[in-house]
């Protein structure tokens, strides 16, 4: 009897036991998450969130709201998993002029902003910054120098949450990205996860890009040569700087040598424009002070969501958003209630429905 009594007493206590100390590693993981330093890359985020759903979301004052819906989605999803203290979400600032000056035509076949997608980028920047997010840029900085200058200029471990191969170059043991999963939150992209994608590791991905071009950026490559080439020619003879200033000697007998031929200064001029501008600004030459996040203003997220009538997105919020005044003490006797009709289930909001959405459903 006294056998089986302890037997029982293991079989309750040794499951309470590896709870405990899965419950005790959950909440050390978010306490090192919090120390960690997030930088999102604000317009590729933007664009992506826009273009997410096919059909053009609007309110019922006809403002477009597709974009400011997936986006507020997205600053959840990151507040959810990744809880930082520290970050900041990164704009451009135009084209910068060394990058212009080196490709006058560079990124000159982009289209302009959609005017619906323009009209929104107020209620965003209000938004993100709600969510106690730094709103940082720099003139002649990109929202990708700005990444690589802080990411480079701290001890933390940083993510980077972007799905821009550009920002590939800076993976390291400390730096990684977060890119947006097509089903559900994200893909960390490490050094492992860049070698499988791009067949190259990360510190060979500006030769990598410079040799293949860019096709987003208007950035030309070497013809006849491919993605699979570009890794191939890299992985067999190592990086450009390596063999570019004796290209035709050291191709001569090769199957690359007829393609390189007389490309040294395009493959140094695409390495320039790849590669990022990573020296800190001035004014951001203490960059911590400017990567404080503070704890969202839930009550200021439910008020600029019941504006912009973002309906799904208020049942999501936590409790403490909803003001004091309209919260509703619960009914202690509710169980002796007479049932009532089942209440006819509000339209779905256009941004839930499943054959509309592209990306939407992602957070």
């Amino acid at each position: 009897m006294f056998r089986l009594y302890t037997q029982f007493l293991l079989f309750i206590i040794t499951p309470l036991s590896v709870w405990a100390t899965d419950l005790e590693r959950f909440f050390l993981e978010r306490e090192t998450m919090k120390d960690e330093m997030i930088l999102i890359d604000a317009f590729s985020q933007i664009f992506r969130s826009f273009f997410a759903i096919r059909q053009l979301l609007t309110n019922s004052r006809g403002e477009p709201t597709n974009a400011l819906y997936v986006f507020t989605r997205l600053l959840l999803k990151i507040d959810a998993d990744y809880p930082s203290d520290c970050g900041a979400l990164l704009f451009d600032c135009g084209k910068p002029a060394f990058r212009t000056e080196l490709n006058p035509e560079y990124k000159a076949n982009r289209p302009p902003m959609p005017d619906a997608l323009r009209q929104q980028l107020p209620v965003i920047r209000e938004m993100a910054e709600a969510f106690g997010w730094p709103l940082l840029e720099e003139p002649d900085y990109e929202a990708d120098d700005l990444i690589g200058a802080f990411a480079l200029h701290t001890p933390r471990n940083v993510r980077i949450v972007s799905s821009d191969k550009d920002l590939g170059q800076l993976i390291s043991d400390r730096i990684t990205m977060l890119v947006p999963a097509p089903q559900n939150g994200f893909s960390v992209r490490d050094a492992a996860a860049c070698q499988e994608k791009f067949a190259v590791p990360p510190e060979l991905l500006v030769d990598y890009l410079a040799i293949i071009g860019d096709a987003s950026d208007n950035i030309p490559g070497i013809n006849g040569l491919g993605p699979k080439g570009a890794a191939e020619l890299l992985n067999t003879f190592g990086s450009i700087d390596s063999w570019v200033d004796t290209i035709d000697e050291t191709f001569a007998q090769s199957k690359y040598g007829k393609k390189l031929a007389g490309n040294a200064p395009l493959l140094k001029k695409n390495q320039n424009l790849i590669r990022l501008r990573t020296e800190l600004p001035e004014r951001f030459s203490d960059p911590e002070k400017h990567l404080i996040r503070r704890q969202p203003d839930w009550a200021k997220i439910r008020t600029l969501c019941e504006r912009m009538e973002l309906k799904s997105i208020l049942k999501d919020l936590p409790q403490e958003s909803i003001p004091a005044e309209q919260e509703v003490e619960p009914d202690l006797f509710s169980f002796a209630a007479v049932p009532e009709a089942a209440p006819v289930a509000p339209p779905e909001e256009p941004g839930e429905a499943k054959e509309e959405m592209v990306q939407g459903l992602l957070f």
